[in-house]
């Protein structure tokens, strides 16, 4: 099995007066980047997706989302996704560079997005029929703007993907308690965690390391991570280890030893341990239900 391809953003087909900026209808992106995108895949920028017709079902990093009209899709790079989708889907499609948003905003950054504060935070926002009709309404200025190349074009794109994300992400922050957690002071905190997990977690397993790396006390970290997510410092640690542990089973062609070595344990038997106690069943009978 081939290993999880990582798609760059020039991998695929963009337009020719953008080369960090795509914008298109579904069933056209389907068709003209199929070769590419047939697979489970990940990507190094970020893809949001609106689907106005069609059923089917969306996997992204091991969580399974229903596909129906009024779903919005949010996905940060390194994400891995795959769907399957009925023959008459349709939608739209963008996607764009961290710099695309992040070069034009001096206090902003797209990690300001509630959708993309946490891999641990969900990706689908389900909207009802005055939001399809917002938001399909962005897709197709978007469009337009790609199409004609006017007057500070980029600009106008620029603020038509902010207005996306400041709607979409509005009613995520709706759902219960989400508005106080991403208000909260700890906020910042956490994301400074999780960046400095997602560069160290195959090598450093240790709460009470990361709590010093932040300049904090292990107990005050844990106090953060249990306020945003409701899970422990370790528990963090080793569900992103986890995440990864089941990318690599599915996706690449690296035996149980192999992964388990990649990920910081000598002890194949001791990851193991580890995987069934927490995933409910060893690598192996994992693995099997994706055969």
């Amino acid at each position: 099995m081939e290993e999880i391809a990582i798609l760059q953003i020039n991998d695929l087909i963009l337009n020719d007066l953008q080369n960090d900026f795509y914008a298109n209808t579904i069933p056209l992106h389907l068709k003209i980047n199929h070769n590419h995108i047939e697979k489970p895949h990940k990507h190094n920028f970020y893809v949001s997706m609106l689907f106005t017709q069609g059923t089917g079902t969306h996997e992204i990093d091991f969580k399974r989302y229903e596909i129906k009209p009024g779903a919005v899709f949010m996905l940060a790079p390194g994400q891995t996704h795959s769907w399957n989708l009925s023959e008459d889907i349709d939608g739209y499609i963008f996607y764009h560079s961290q710099e695309f948003l992040d070069l034009h905003f001096v206090r902003d950054t797209i990690r300001e997005y509630p959708v993309f504060r946490s891999i641990f935070y969900p990706n689908v926002v389900y909207l009802d029929k005055e939001g399809i009709s917002d938001i399909t309404y962005i897709f197709t200025k978007m469009m337009v703007e790609i199409a004609t190349n006017k007057w500070k074009s980029h600009q106008l794109l620029v603020n038509l993907t902010s207005q996306f994300y400041i709607l979409t992400n509005r009613l995520l922050m709706l759902e219960d308690g989400f508005n106080k957690i991403l208000n909260s002071q700890y906020s910042n905190h956490f994301m400074k965690f999780e960046d400095l997990l997602e560069d160290k977690y195959k090598t450093e397993k240790s709460a009470a390391a990361y709590a010093e790396a932040l300049n904090m006390t292990q107990k005050h970290l844990n106090r953060i991570c249990r306020t945003m997510i409701n899970q422990t410092t370790t528990d963090l640690i080793i569900n992103r280890v986890l995440l990864e542990a089941k990318r690599m089973l599915i996706y690449t062609d690296k035996n149980f030893n192999e992964i388990s070595a990649a990920l910081g344990y000598d002890d194949y038997s001791y990851f193991s341990k580890i995987f069934k106690r927490k995933v409910g069943e060893t690598p192996k009978d994992f693995l099997k239900k994706y055969i």
